[in-house]
């Protein structure tokens, strides 16, 4: 009968002595007879490689939206206030200011018109 080895902690440092011998000398892929498998290898690099570009891609996106959001509050922040300033200024007392100011004689009505029936 065939009795089964046991694994030792000696064969796991000569294994990994190999296999850095082999990274190194650049033979790991013969030694693992990775050939056949070049093209999968090679695809999945590039499947890898489009989902970093495309995440790079989405966060340029958000960091723009983010820019923008600011851009945006700003601008309603400024839109407020020449809201504001445009509805201090057609105020009758402001109105009438400005026309004395500007030297005309148009004056807010003493007496209250009168309505025909």
């Amino acid at each position: 009968m065939e009795q089964k080895r046991k694994w030792k902690i000696s064969d796991f440092w000569e294994l990994l002595k190999n296999g850095i011998s082999a990274i190194v000398t650049g033979n790991l892929l013969l030694r693992l007879n990775a050939g056949k498998y070049f093209i999968h290898i090679a695809y999945t690099f590039l499947l890898f490689w489009i989902l970093i570009f495309e995440s790079l891609m989405a966060e340029n996106a958000l960091s723009k939206v983010e820019k923008n959001k600011a851009r945006i509050k700003e601008m309603e922040i400024v839109y407020a206030d020449k809201t504001f300033e445009v509805a201090s200024m057609s105020r009758r007392s402001e109105v009438e200011k400005r026309l004395e100011a500007m030297g005309s004689k148009v004056k807010e009505p003493e007496k209250q018109a009168i309505e025909i029936d």
